[in-house]
């Protein structure tokens, strides 16, 4: 499985990078990402990708960039750029749906660990340290939108960010932590109704001025068609579940991938093998 998702992320990146690169390069960018896409993919170190004792003896025969020039490389604007491409492309072969769904997810590193960029913060059931991924996800489409930020970062604060770059129109649905009369706000400032559990559940929002929105979102609770959509919220759970167990998947961050911009660049190239790996699946359900 995992040699098939290289060789279609290899194919892929040689469709859309082709041979371009920056002035008085030795390696073009699509020879950057493939190479980094191989590290990724085997849940390895940069520097092992750059040996070639490390590859397939069919893949030997190809020069590759040494571990400075990938380091120097990745943390350019134009890698940055492909790579959010290779995942729009993946993403765009798919119809959007009305109904998004909004959560976060942790990502523990070691508590020893001196990464400065990493935070404290509740966990699944403990005190952890790390980083959380929030996301927006579409049934058909993945994750349509996300971001990487320190784990002590509330997720009502992060969800603007996300709410910004979405398409027009639909429902947003998330739990009770985005609840709040901005997000309802910020929300509707894209055409989006959003529906979130009740923070203070079986008691009133008490006399002081609310989002027309917010109002809107709790009658739809009281009816069957909003009570279906909030018990369809689990859905981005079993996404965040096909991240992880999928063939190369997210697992628990390496002890190599530390900071935030390593963290972001590792999520992101995660992110685009995921996706690739939903396409596969679409397309033998539909063959």
């Amino acid at each position: 499985m995992e040699q098939k998702l290289y060789k279609q992320i290899y194919q892929l990146i040689k469709q859309i990078v082709k041979n371009k690169t920056m002035k008085r390069a030795k390696f073009n960018d699509a020879k950057i990402l493939s190479t980094y896409f191989w590290a990724v993919l085997n849940d390895r170190p940069v520097s092992c990708a750059c040996s070639k004792r490390n590859w397939p003896i069919y893949y030997r025969r190809e020069q590759l960039p040494t571990a400075s020039t990938m380091s120097r490389r990745l943390r350019t604007k134009q890698i940055q750029q492909w790579l959010n491409q290779l995942e729009h492309t993946l993403k765009s072969k798919f119809p959007r749906s009305i109904y998004r769904f909004i959560d976060a997810k942790s990502l523990p590193i070691g508590g020893c660990s001196k990464d400065e960029h990493s935070k404290f913060r509740r966990a699944a059931a403990c005190i952890a340290k790390g980083y959380k991924l929030y996301a927006i996800s579409d049934l058909q489409q993945g994750f349509v939108q996300w971001t990487i930020r320190p784990m002590n970062q509330n997720e009502a604060k992060v969800a603007p960010d996300l709410i910004f770059n979405l398409d027009r129109g639909g429902y947003l649905i998330g739990d009770s932590a985005y609840d709040s009369n901005r997000l309802y706000g910020i929300a509707s400032e894209r055409d989006v109704q959003l529906i979130a559990s009740h923070r203070r559940k079986g008691k009133a929002l008490g006399h002081h001025r609310h989002s027309i929105y917010r109002l809107i979102s709790r009658e739809l609770l009281k009816q069957p068609f909003g009570q279906s959509l909030i018990s369809a919220r689990t859905s981005i759970e079993r996404m965040f579940g096909n991240l992880v167990s999928f063939p190369c998947g997210l697992k628990p961050l390496s002890h190599w991938v530390r900071t935030l911009p390593r963290v972001q660049l590792w999520v992101k190239a995660k992110m685009v093998l995921f996706h690739m790996w939903r396409s596969n699946r679409y397309d033998a359900k539909t063959a």
